[in-house]
């Protein structure tokens, strides 16, 4: 077995639809991460390590950690990660990176996370980190999907957070969650990038945090930066973050 990587269990998989699946599983009493950062995580394949990155769904205190996914029946890593039950063995990094962290963003009024698909994944930490509410008075969540079926932690968003028995009261003041739906018909509806130019940003008291699709990434960056925005990382703050390591999976 490679070193860099604990053997962790599954403990429970949900599919969410036909496109989309979450992991839970064990997490090794020394792995430490903070919330919005990623780490490698694969399978064993004929005694090597096939390995992606993926962004912790859970928060760095919870006992476990959560995945959030892409079924890809072509996909080397996914084809076979999609088929895991409970029980089933896990490869998981023991060092965590990434640059979409509360940290390295400049003070601001109002935290936008920007995703598509399982770009929600980082996000999905972040908003269960009391941090992120002490250092924005408001933090809204885009979700853009092309299907209603895709909006997988919608029931996490509108019921189980707002009811949090420790974070529910910072949550129902200050955040709110926008599902938006390209392919269908919904409330919401349009991509985010349109949304973006119908409601611009202020560079002055908006920060921004972005995850998804390459295409979603680079175009939302172009939008900002002409807005006035600096795109911060690791070494430097900024008014907005995006996840270089992987920006399609």
């Amino acid at each position: 077995m490679a070193t860099g990587f604990t053997t962790e269990r599954v403990l429970s998989v949900q599919h969410w639809s036909d496109r989309l699946f979450s992991i839970v599983c064990t997490r090794d009493s020394g792995f430490r991460f903070q919330n919005g950062q990623f780490v490698m995580m694969g399978l064993e394949v004929e005694g090597r390590p096939l390995m992606r990155a993926y962004s912790m769904a859970s928060a760095n205190y919870d006992d476990t950690l959560e995945f959030y996914s892409i079924k890809l029946q072509d996909g080397p890593l996914t084809s076979r990660l999609q088929k895991v039950a409970p029980g089933d063995s896990l490869l998981v990094g023991t060092k965590a990176v990434g640059t979409l962290t509360v940290a390295n963003l400049r003070p601001g009024k109002h935290l936008w996370m920007l995703a598509t698909g399982t770009g929600l994944a980082p996000f999905l930490s972040m908003v269960k980190d009391p941090e992120t509410y002490e250092r924005f008075e408001h933090v809204t969540v885009v979700h853009g999907c092309r299907h209603i079926a895709d909006l997988s932690f919608s029931k996490f968003f509108e019921e189980q957070l707002p009811n949090d028995p420790y974070l529910g009261e910072l949550v129902q003041g200050k955040l709110t969650y926008h599902p938006t739906v390209t392919r269908e018909p919904f409330r919401n509806q349009g991509r985010i990038t349109d949304l973006l130019r119908s409601k611009p940003l202020s560079p002055e008291h908006d920060r921004v945090v972005i995850c998804g699709s390459h295409e979603m990434i680079k175009e939302t960056a172009a939008i900002l930066e002409a807005g006035g925005f600096q795109e911060g990382d690791s070494h430097e703050r900024g008014d907005f973050l995006i996840e270089k390591a992987f920006v399609s999976r």
